[in-house]
């Protein structure tokens, strides 16, 4: 059962896809077309079976034994040669078939490879399984077992610790324990909730703390403690679960000792007598070590528990989020590491002894250096301290610090095991993803979407189930792998990923001789010929360049620099080097040239027929080679941030592979011809139009998986409404950003209208972006209710529209922004609803910004707002008004924390009763503002300027006023009258334009500060109490 669990070894993955290509059409037809031994797939197929009994054994038994690593890695090279192969067949047929006329049946394009080709794959094969047959004669003698070997059992951890040997959890315990011991805090007669976190991070060290403390002890009638670990046996944990409950309750229950009652078969028995002794009793049931994933596992483990008293709780331990998930019912605790002063005391006390670490200064030295190396996972600080307990000789401690962790022993470290078993319990095509990651180094951190990309340039993702897009089956290995704490979100950036430093060195182990990255200067002289992927400092490319061509690694499927670069900073680039590169490395399958200063590539890149993944970001290629179109299993370019590229090759189109383009940040003037060919394009992120081209936007019409963002550029070069119709984008159901620009028709505005109209998406769409629309009116679908996952829109120079559409009527929206409408006078009614949607205006929205609005003159708000507490902008918290100059009347009255207004020489009254804090950043030439903001905390009045006028008024009645800030004034007479009772600061930063400053009513004034360079001839300050800094007042005056 167990080997079950395991799901066999990282070459399982690998194996099952060989199966399938091995028996696809296109090879077996290749062989049959060519006249090619037959029996020889089959007999390949027997051998890989049978290498395929023994992996799991092998893979269990590598970590112990050197030989039997070796052996496996063997397997690896071999399997991957034969990969290769079958990936060779692939690759000619599928050409063939594009150079044929029109494709032609597979029996005509077959005839049409070259007989040297097919020459050459009988000896290869041949070559192939000769290496096999001599892997296999070697596993009898290496002791490798079919199905596994009988794992010894593991330990099974006591409740029993001392508090005293423990750092670091104090906040951790005490959290879970008031859970504990508080009552339904979920709703339900049980909570349950799990502690979560990698292998070796102190999850059972907490539960076991929590077990015992004494508050815990004396709350609960029944306390259970189960390890349950790798093999969830519902009437094993069941069992236990009874008899310790038994001898806690005082039930007494007949025949306990009968054979028949430890029926494995009569499980519903047990859990009648489970039931009864907990009937009524307040437990607390520690399952410890949970692995399993099962739903209704854990519904059959559960049912006796409804019996025990309210305020009943269980507590688990799990390293899968997907378990935790499965049994919590209130939001698990997600175990952080150890602080650094943490980890060193816990080293200090294994490692010393309890000796005081300051009398021996240089290991002191060389420990804080092994502590770092540990990342803060306290089973690693325990287990290496333990190592070198009451070990004394400096060269002892150094080799620990130099050694990786995967050379010690499982009896000297604890950390091997418990972090082997996350690896070892994943799927098969789990552990091949996992091991790919061994190419990024320590702490580099990794967008989920590229990972998957990269994943599936690879062919490590499983093929998905109908309905699936391989994406999406990358996403779930991603998020498999996230909910088993091997890889971590970033704590710096919540959209990247990282792997903690010892997960990270359990990927390089796993991935061994294949995976090799090059940090920094690394410029090795020696590299295996076998690698298959390599990573490197992207600075350090020629030294890259050198040892990848001396070495002849023809093997090489990936090429990836890494690292970022700092500003102004440039790449050294060798085209010749590259261009020598490329005809070795004939199998690549990843390749990335980003941020190189790359100015063109060479034609011989279009021999890489294997490639998938090819990355030329903000590189300086001013056009691509029309070889790059022979690439026909290509799935993901990116041309990002290519600024100087200004267009595509013309045969693009016979990129029938092709899922992800990425051109934003180029300066592509036009599309080339065929994009309607690219059937499996997800991402298309820019569609430039231009008026004498073969490609129009009614190519759009057979990209039917678009999604993400599409930028559709030259919309006034379209010239029949019939191909906007037919590019349905309303169709489109996955896109969720959607970019309108360049509405430069001659005078024609009903055209606008009904090219806008036609351009409408899908209702799914999340953010609406238009530039340059000419028409007068919008068409009734931007702002249409129905559009309910609208969340941000912007309208920019839209210069002849008279009104704005309605758009409060879109329920999610939270940003708007409306930019340079020139004609609108009014905004009113026609902005919150056209009458088909009754509820509150704008009731999402958190955001607003006009600016540019150079004939506004009336905002007017609903009926119901004129009462103070109206029904429109529930939830605006900034409001943002600029280049406004004739618009009169009040703002909303809303709680608005942020206000910016700028240019509006006509607004005479802001009523704002809730302010929070405002923002103003230059007051309008000639103006009175005048600000009623009963709440407001703080004011920042940042280089007002006043048009010249030597006397100005701004009236501030601030109830709550604590901080009055004003820098750099440019009036001459800065009257600033402030009544309110709450000041305690006043600040006037540098200016030597003001003569005089009047404020009065300062009675909680307590400090006066000022750094101008010339004081004003004239600061009269009313009505201070005595707490005022006299000292810094006079000074100042």
């Amino acid at each position: 059962m167990a080997a079950e669990l395991v799901g066999g070894a990282l070459l399982s993955g690998l194996f099952q896809m060989l199966f399938e290509r091995m028996a696809s059409r296109e090879v077996v037809d290749f062989f049959r077309e060519k006249k090619l031994n037959k029996k020889m797939l089959k007999e390949l197929k027997i051998m890989l079976s049978s290498a395929n009994a023994v992996l799991t054994s092998a893979e269990e038994m590598q970590t112990r034994n050197r030989t039997v690593k070796d052996w496996l890695d063997e397997l690896k090279e071999v399997t991957h040669e034969l990969e290769d192969l079958m990936d060779e067949i692939k690759a000619e047929t599928l050409s063939c078939k594009l150079n044929s006329e029109g494709g032609g049946n597979l029996n005509k394009v077959l005839a049409l490879v070259s007989t040297s080709f097919a020459a050459e794959v009988e000896p290869k094969m041949e070559e192939i399984m000769d290496k096999l047959k001599l892997i296999l004669s070697q596993k009898d003698v290496l002791g490798l077992k079919e199905g596994g070997q009988n794992r010894p059992s593991r330990s099974l951890p006591s409740p029993l610790v001392e508090e005293s040997d423990i750092y670091g959890r104090s906040r951790d315990k005490d959290v879970i324990v008031q859970f504990l011991l508080s009552d339904n805090v979920c709703g339900s007669r049980i909570s349950v909730i799990s502690i979560v976190g990698m292998g070796g991070i102190g999850k059972t060290t907490l539960a076991q703390l929590v077990f015992n403390d004494d508050r815990v002890k004396g709350h609960f009638d029944i306390k259970v403690w189960v390890s349950v670990s790798d093999v969830f046996d519902v009437f094993k944990v069941t069992k236990t679960l009874y008899e310790k409950a038994l001898f806690q309750s005082s039930v007494i229950v007949d025949d306990f000792d009968s054979e028949d009652f430890y029926d494995a078969e009569d499980l519903r028995h047990l859990q009648v007598k489970l039931k009864k002794a907990l009937e009524n009793k307040r437990f607390l049931f520690v399952l410890d070590d949970i692995w399993n994933e099962n739903y209704d596992n854990w519904d059959a483990l559960k049912s006796p528990f409804e019996s025990g008293a309210p305020g009943s709780k269980i507590v688990t331990t799990t390293r899968s989020e997907i378990a935790a998930f499965r049994m919590s019912n209130v939001p698990s605790y997600h175990l952080q590491m150890i602080s650094s002063e943490d980890c060193w005391l816990l080293f200090v006390k294994h490692a010393f002894n309890n000796i005081d670490s300051r009398l021996h200064p240089v290991l002191e030295k060389i420990g804080k250096r092994i502590v770092k190396k540990c990342n803060c996972l306290p089973l690693a600080v325990k287990s290496l301290g333990g190592l070198l307990r009451s070990e004394l000789n400096p060269k002892k401690w150094e080799n620990i610090l130099k050694s990786d962790i995967w050379e010690f022993s499982d009896g000297e470290c604890n950390t091997l095991p418990a972090l082997w078993l996350s690896y070892q319990y994943l799927p098969p095509h789990l552990k091949r993803c996992f091991a790919y990651c061994s190419i990024f180094p320590k702490n580099y951190e990794i967008s989920k979407e590229n990972l998957v990309l990269l994943w599936m340039a690879e062919d490590l993702l499983p093929l998905p189930q109908k309905g699936k897009r391989i994406e999406d089956v990358g996403e779930e290995c991603f998020d498999s792998l996230v909910s088993r704490s091997l890889i971590q979100q970033s704590s710096q950036d919540g959209s990247f990923f990282t792997m903690h430093d010892l997960v990270n060195d359990l990927a390089k182990f796993v991935s061994g001789k294949f995976c090799l990255r090059l940090e920094h200067d690394d410029s090795r002289s020696i590299v295996s010929n076998c690698i298959h992927h390599l990573s490197y400092d992207k600075r350090n490319i020629d030294g890259v360049m050198e040892v990848v061509m001396s070495a002849e690694v023809k093997s090489l499927r990936t090429f990836l620099p890494l690292g970022c670069l700092h500003v102004g900073e440039e790449l050294t680039w060798k085209k010749s080097t590259f261009d020598g590169l490329v005809p070795m490395v004939r199998y690549l399958r990843v390749l990335s040239l980003s941020q190189y200063p790359v100015t063109d590539l060479p034609n011989s890149i279009g021999n890489l027929k294997h490639l998938r993944y090819l990355d030329l970001s903000s590189t300086r290629l001013k056009v691509l080679p029309n070889e790059i179109c022979s690439l026909y299993n290509l799935q993901t370019l990116l041309l990002l941030g290519c600024n100087h590229l200004t267009q595509l090759p013309i045969n693009m189109g016979s990129l029938i592979n092709l899922r992800h383009l990425d051109i934003r940040g180029t300066r592509l003037k036009q599309m080339p011809a065929g994009l309607c060919n690219m059937k499996d394009l997800q991402t298309l992120t820019d569609f430039v139009l231009c008026k004498h081209t073969a490609s129009k936007i009614r190519d759009l019409r057979e990209l039917k998986h678009l999604r993400g963002g599409l930028r559709i550029s030259g919309i006034e070069n379209i010239s029949d409404v019939a191909d906007v119709l037919e590019a349905n984008l309303k169709e489109k159901e996955h896109l969720i950003e959607l970019s309108l620009l360049s509405f430069n028709f001659a005078d024609d505005s009903q055209k606008q209208k009904e090219i806008l109209d036609g351009l409408q998406p899908h209702e799914n769409l999340e953010n609406l972006f238009v530039q340059g629309y000419k028409g007068t009116r919008f068409p009734d679908w931007i702002g249409h209710h129905s559009f309910s996952n609208m969340v941000t829109i912007s309208l920019i120079g839209c210069i002849n529209c008279y009104f704005l559409p309605p758009l409060g009527q879109l329920p999610a929206l939270k940003k708007l922004y409306i930019v340079r409408f020139y004609m609108v006078r009014t905004v009113g009614a026609e902005f919150y609803s056209n009458g088909s949607s009754g509820a509150k205006p704008f009731r999402s929205l958190e955001k607003l910004v006009f600016t540019h609005m150079l004939e506004w003159q009336e905002w007017s708000f609903p009926e119901g707002d004129k009462d103070g507490e109206g029904s429109s902008f529930p939830r605006l918290r900034e409001l943002q008004l600029e280049y406004c100059p004739k618009l009169i009347g009040r703002l909303p009255d809303r709680k608005i924390e942020t206000l910016k207004i700028k240019y509006c020489e006509k607004l005479t009254l802001c009523y704002c009763p809730k302010f929070v804090s405002i923002l103003q950043q230059r007051f309008p030439p000639a103006s009175i503002i005048e600000m009623i903001c009963r709440k407001l905390r703080s004011h920042l009045l940042n280089e007002i300027s006043f048009g010249g006028k030597t006397n100005a008024l701004v009236n501030h009645m601030c109830w709550n006023l604590q901080i009055y800030l004003i820098s750099q004034p440019t009036a001459d007479n800065l009257w600033s009258p402030i009544f309110t009772d709450s000041v305690d600061s006043f600040s006037l930063k540098p200016t030597d334009q003001v003569q005089t400053l009047i404020t009065g009513s300062l009675l909680q004034l307590n400090r006066v500060q000022s750094t101008m360079p010339r004081r004003p001839t004239e600061l009269m300050v009313r009505e201070i109490t005595d707490n005022t800094d006299t000292a810094d007042s006079t000074l100042l005056i």
